[in-house]
């Protein structure tokens, strides 16, 4: 489990062989050591922070979106509720790459940009890092003030739709990064 913290962009975490108490302990020590507990964890000079519920700042929903995809579920009364309750392996053994996109390290096939979407019935400025060779994508949300970002997600494009989907935003990209 502690090799997982000597790994490097683009090799893979170490969680398969794990259960899932030791895997969510590996993870977790990733999870801290790049985002939670780093100080230096900004964008462009920006601070990035996870998103707030109820007001309350939420390391926990934020874990769930970084190493969980999420899936409809019908609830006791009928309704589809998303639930993010399924392991990603796919995200999670890619966790450590966060850290590596923020700081803009990778040089070539790697854009990052901005563009207008419609979210809940509003329009949104998100903020993509789109590592192109390994279809690796983490997505940011400027906040109102424009002073620092939320990370919203990141995730590896396994699905052709989400490929191409993602090659679309980069054709509608915004002239400057928000």
């Amino acid at each position: 489990m502690a090799t997982n913290l000597l790994k490097k962009y683009n090799e893979f975490l170490e969680i398969t062989h794990l259960n899932e108490n030791q895997r969510t302990e590996s993870l977790k020590g990733v999870f801290n050591r790049d985002i939670a507990d780093n100080l230096n964890f900004n964008f462009r000079l920006k601070v990035i922070r996870p998103l707030k519920k109820q007001g309350i700042i939420d390391m926990e929903n934020l874990f769930d979106h970084l190493t969980k995809r999420s899936e409809e579920v019908v609830d006791e009364e009928g309704k589809i509720i998303k639930s993010r309750s399924v392991f990603d392996y796919d995200r999670s053994k890619r966790l450590h790459w966060i850290w590596y996109h923020i700081q803009e390290k990778r040089k070539t096939n790697f854009e990052v940009f901005s563009v207008k979407e419609r979210k809940n019935g509003h329009d949104v400025i998100h903020t993509y890092l789109f590592d192109l060779d390994e279809d690796y994508v983490i997505v940011l949300e400027p906040q109102r003030s424009k002073q620092d970002y939320y990370l919203l997600s990141a995730y590896y494009l396994n699905e052709d739709w989400a490929k191409k989907n993602m090659r679309k935003k980069l054709k509608r990209k915004l002239d400057q990064v928000y």
